[in-house]
């Protein structure tokens, strides 16, 4: 087949995927409506997550003041896996997902396994943030039926999710934003206590509380360690602003401030917080399952703390939900547009919104709703969920990483003329990929985290199956290769 006969065989099959109320043969592509406020708030948001609210307490507790160092190699391997995601998309800006990429850099299969292993980890995070509101709303509503929030908010991120993109990115934006205001009145405050020699119970508001308790490493080298298996998974997100690339106003320019705050954002959301908290209550005081937050604005005198705190951590479970069903749905659609998912999820509506694919995704979080009644395990098996999902995310960031090295290898002339070049090259691809290896190990030293790693290669052997029948089916064949040459064609256009 000829080049132009390719093109406009693809040009015919994206026409056909064109739902009814679009207008004027209009081509099934995303609308770029997200501005530079919602992409830089989206991008915190998603570097912020409810573990850190929440999650931080266990996380203290088994690293003490060496948890700093953890969140901060953490976001610094990161930040080179979000700046090699930034580079890739920027190469083409028909990319509208990673799965796009790395089904064009690495071959089909990646885009397949990338795909829906993204969607896979959304979904199971979803499920865990309908549990977790239904809790947060009991403790601010005692006695209330679980599965009324449950059921409540799963109807309301449908609701601002359905009309435009637009609206998704403006909740998100608020938010973000509430998120934000409460890490920097905790610092604030903490910083008040800290210069004002405050006294309480466990002793005095001081920077020394973060070396007199056994040091920075009161437990060893391998509580050092501990503190990774936990913190990996608050930074699950972070590549939230690729997601979005598609449907960001000039992406060119949005996404790579987003990309380049993000360490910035880490030093301040994650690090200081961390160290105001540690430096106002000892790291012995905290414990697994309590919010170090409600207890410092307790200290402070602030007897509405647990409400507030409360309300705070609702709203952050809120944000990961809407970011779960946002993911998902742009994820089934690109999945549905390369051949790899039904074609009804590549249909968007006339506001350019992939409706299907969203009802898919609010009918699947549905499923926390039963889950809350499943019994009183539930806590310790969502313990080990949140680690498959932390694997399995780690998965998709290495994919962006062998996808950076294909397209070094294979278009040195386009990666040569990158104006958002990932610093360090393949050197800090390899690093980072080391890294990642490092934290599997570390996974193997606790009992329930060796037992989530353990359980994770189940996934992928389903999708192995999957991918051996999807992969010689006609409809994937054709639809594959007319996405495939519409992401290689530079005389269609991209807005």
């Amino acid at each position: 087949m000829t080049e132009g006969a390719t093109v406009t065989s693809n040009d015919q099959e994206r026409r056909t995927t064109t739902d009814d109320h679009t207008t004027g043969g209009d081509e099934q592509h995303l609308r770029r409506a997200l501005s530079n406020r919602h992409i830089q708030l989206l991008a915190i948001g998603g570097a912020i997550g409810t573990g850190l609210f929440m999650g931080s307490g266990k996380t203290i507790s088994v690293a003490g003041p060496s948890v700093i160092f953890v969140y901060m190699i953490i976001g610094f391997m990161l930040f080179f896996v979000m700046r090699a995601m930034g580079e890739l998309l920027l190469s083409n800006l028909k990319y509208k997902s990673f799965s796009d990429f790395a089904s064009d850099l690495l071959g089909p299969w990646a885009g397949f396994f990338t795909g829906w292993t993204y969607w896979f980890c959304w979904v199971v995070t979803g499920v865990a943030d309908v549990i977790a509101i239904a809790g947060y709303t009991d403790a601010l509503i005692p006695g209330i039926p679980l599965w009324i929030p449950g059921l409540a908010v799963i109807l309301i991120l449908l609701a601002l999710n359905l009309p435009t993109v637009a609206a998704f990115g403006e909740m998100e934006f608020w938010f973000a934003l509430i998120k934000i205001i409460a890490i920097v009145a905790l610092i604030i405050t903490g910083l008040v206590m800290i210069f004002t020699g405050f006294q309480h119970d466990a002793g005095t508001a001081s920077f020394a509380n973060l070396w007199d308790h056994g040091g920075m490493f009161p437990h060893g080298f391998m509580g050092f360690v501990a503190g990774f298996q936990i913190a990996v998974f608050a930074f699950v997100g972070v590549e939230l602003v690729g997601t979005a690339a598609a449907e960001t106003k000039d992406p060119k320019r949005n996404l790579p401030k987003a990309i380049n705050a993000i360490p910035i954002r880490i030093l301040l959301f994650y690090v200081g917080a961390l160290i105001i908290l540690m430096a106002v209550t000892p790291w012995t005081e905290y414990v697994a399952g309590e919010s170090p937050f409600i207890a410092m604005f307790a200290l402070a005198g602030l007897g509405i703390a647990a409400t507030v705190v409360n309300l705070v951590v609702l709203t952050s479970a809120m944000s990961s939900a809407n970011s779960g069903i946002y993911s998902t749905s742009r994820m089934v659609f690109g999945l549905a547009q390369d051949g790899d998912a039904p074609r009804l999820f590549a249909r968007l509506s006339k506001r350019r919104v992939p409706q299907n694919a969203l009802f898919l995704s609010c009918i699947l979080l549905l499923s926390g709703i039963v889950l809350i009644y499943a019994g009183e395990d539930i806590g310790t098996a969502f313990d080990m969920v949140t680690t498959v999902s932390a694997v399995c995310f780690m998965f998709v960031w290495t994919i962006f990483l062998c996808s950076y090295l294909s397209y070094r290898r294979n278009r040195p002339d386009t990666a040569a003329s990158s104006a958002f070049k990932m610093p360090g090259g393949t050197v800090m691809v390899f690093v980072v990929l080391a890294f990642f290896v490092f934290v599997l190990w570390a996974l193997t030293t606790q009992p329930d985290t060796l037992t989530a790693l353990l359980v994770t290669p189940i996934w992928f052997a389903l999708l192995v199956v999957a991918w051996l029948f999807v992969r010689r089916s006609p409809n994937h064949l054709t639809r594959h290769a007319a996405h495939i040459a519409y992401l290689r064609d530079d005389t269609t256009d991209t807005d």
